[in-house]
Parts: C-alpha cells; sequence; structure tokens
C-alpha cells in the first residue's frame, strides 16, 4: 500500500491541492490554479515543477488536451490513507439522517432502502446497502395458508420485521384442522431458532410429535425436505439502491455511453451485488476505481461501512466516480452504518 514517506511534504500538499480541486469543479488542475487558491508559498514554476515529479510517480494525468493535471486511483488511494483530514457529518446532516431513519419501527428492507435513499441525497452519490443474511435470522412466527389442494403457502415472520413466502407442495387435500395443527407444533419447536439452526435440527425436533393421521404426513414432509423449505440463502445478498439519478447528474456520466454503462450496473444487480457481498466482515471498506476486482467497476469507488446487531451483519455505504469527496462521505458512510445498528437492535 502507498506510505506517505514516498512522497516529501511538499509534493504531499501539492497531491493535496489537485485533489481538491478536481473534486470540486471536475477540471484539470493548473499550477496557477493551485498557487493562487492553496498559498502553498512557492511559485507557480515550482508547483509544476512538482506536478511533474508527482506524474513522474504515478499519481497525476496530463490530459493531452488541457494544461492541467487530474489524480489517478493511485493519487485518491494516497490521499485517503495519509492525507485526508475526515469531516464529520454537520448538525443538519446528522438530523436529516436520524428524521429519515428513526420513527415508527419498520423492516430490515425498508430502513435499509431510506438510508440508501438519503445517504445518495447528502452524498449526491448512489446510495448502497446490503441486507442481512436470512440463514442468520431468528424465527419469530410461522404460518401455514392452505391456497390449493395440493399446495400450502409457507410464511416466515423473521427478526427484524423480515417476510418471505414459498410454496410447500402436498400429495393431496391436508384437512384444515390438521394444517393448524402442524402450525402450532412448528411455532413451538421452531420459533427462536435461526434457519440455520432449524435445518440442522429439524428432524431432532419434529420426529417426536404426535398428530392426527393428516397432520403427521404434512410434519413427514418438513422433516424429509426441511433443508430446502428452511434453505432462503437464494434471497441472500438483497442489493437495496438508492436514486441513480444523483449520478446521473454528474458530469462523468455526460455522456451516452458512460450513462447506458451506469444503468446497466444499477438495473442488473449482481456485480454489485458480487462486489458489496463480501464486505460483511471488514468495517469500513473503501476501493478505488482500479482497485475493484471487476474492470467493470474500474470507473467507480465503493465507500462501505458494514453493520451488526443482534447476529444480523450486512453493509450500507455508496458507489460513485473515483471523484468525490471522501473526507465528507467516509464520515456520513459510518455514521449511517451506527445509525442503521441501533434501528435493527
Amino acid at each position: 500500500m502507498t506510505t506517505p514517506d514516498q512522497l516529501s511534504e511538499r509534493q504531499l500538499r501539492v497531491l493535496e491541492a489537485v485533489v481538491h480541486t478536481y473534486i470540486e469543479t471536475a477540471e484539470p488542475a493548473g499550477s496557477q490554479t493551485i498557487a493562487r487558491r492553496f498559498g502553498l508559498g512557492v511559485s507557480p514554476a515550482t508547483i509544476r515543477s512538482i506536478m511533474s515529479e508527482l506524474e513522474d510517480k504515478g499519481y497525476l494525468f496530463h490530459p493531452h488536451t488541457s494544461a492541467g493535471r487530474i489524480p489517478t486511483d493511485r493519487a485518491y488511494r494516497m490521499y485517503v490513507d495519509a492525507i485526508m483530514r475526515l469531516s464529520p457529518p454537520s448538525h443538519e446532516e446528522q438530523h436529516t439522517l436520524r428524521s429519515e431513519l428513526v420513527g415508527t419501527r419498520s423492516a430490515v428492507e425498508e430502513v435499509l432502502r431510506r438510508a440508501a435513499q438519503v445517504l445518495g441525497v447528502l452524498t449526491q452519490e448512489l446510495g448502497v446497502a446490503v441486507a442481512p443474511a436470512l440463514d442468520h435470522m431468528v424465527l419469530e412466527r410461522l404460518e401455514l395458508v392452505q391456497v390449493t389442494t395440493e399446495r400450502l403457502l409457507l410464511v416466515f415472520n423473521l427478526q427484524s420485521g423480515v417476510v418471505r413466502t414459498i410454496f410447500v407442495e402436498v400429495p393431496g387435500m391436508v384437512p384444515a384442522a390438521s394444517v393448524q395443527q402442524v402450525s402450532q407444533v412448528l411455532n413451538e419447536r421452531l420459533s427462536g431458532l435461526t434457519l440455520q439452526e432449524i435445518r440442522s435440527t429439524l428432524p431432532d425436533r419434529l420426529r417426536d410429535a404426535v398428530g392426527t393421521e393428516g397432520g403427521r404426513e404434512l410434519l413427514n414432509i418438513f422433516i424429509a425436505e426441511g433443508d430446502g423449505l428452511f434453505d432462503l440463502s437464494n434471497e441472500d445478498n438483497t442489493v437495496v439502491l438508492g436514486s441513480a439519478q444523483m449520478l446521473a447528474d454528474q458530469p462523468e456520466f455526460a455522456s451516452n455511453s458512460r450513462m447506458r454503462e451506469l444503468l446497466r450496473l444499477t438495473e442488473g444487480r449482481d456485480l454489485l451485488k458480487q462486489a458489496l457481498a463480501s464486505r460483511r466482515q471488514r468495517g469500513l471498506s473503501i476501493t478505488i476505481g482500479g482497485e475493484n476486482p471487476d474492470t467493470r467497476l474500474s470507473d467507480f469507488t465503493l465507500v462501505t461501512s458494514s453493520y451488526e446487531a443482534g447476529g444480523l451483519k450486512g453493509v450500507i455505504g455508496v458507489m460513485g466516480p473515483t471523484r468525490m469527496p471522501y473526507d465528507k462521505i467516509i464520515g456520513l458512510v459510518e455514521h449511517t452504518s451506527r445509525l442503521v445498528e441501533g434501528l435493527l437492535e
């Protein structure tokens, strides 16, 4: 990883000035602009020489059509690791986050949707979130609903207001009394356990249950097919997004091709799901441009913070172009993740 001792103090100050200028203006920074705006105590000619040194070291890029320079991914990494001073959320931003998230008790997906939306508005980036893995959620209540003569609807009421449904195929009409009886047995023996715990112990928990002939037959279905019925892992890593309009308004997406690329990322979501899923255990995580494993994200930065409450783990953050105000965004993302934790506890 880049370390500050590779650059002199003067080089670090010029690099910081270029990064700040480009983040604010989206225009290449020239030596005259840096000298005028930042009062570094050296002439434009000296600044120009330092910028050339930084370009040789891979921190700046010199577009052919401009006399100015723009930061590379390496420059942003140096800025984040060694130069940046974090800017905590303002009282107004904290109030906005709290007023949007705190209030009536909502299901976890709704909390995350609102968090991603308000983060996007405050940062002018794309708010992103990953819902907790369902496997580790506690089952609060089960409901069995007869839909047809050969099909039941199994309703999972999980912690934090999460609800999922699946169909259970049965060989024939099961009497309503037997459905009710099995529903009671399942709730008595499975409520309070995680889905993972249920799958690993289901036969032992249900084997000695007694009931009517129809009820016994239905319980046997749950014993035989429990691994599949209580496996909701195909719905894990659900990605929640704020409004892509925040990114669409930025200069990086002025061209139609870049806009189409952004829409593919946000509509497909598989790539984002893959990029975000591994961040549950990582606290604050910042991947800049080419640091992203998938080249389709090489023009983007992902800033995320993991949240954990009551065994639930997920991720909240933002995605945007590498030209972003890291000092402000990191503070907002971390503050939001702590708020989400508080709401889920």
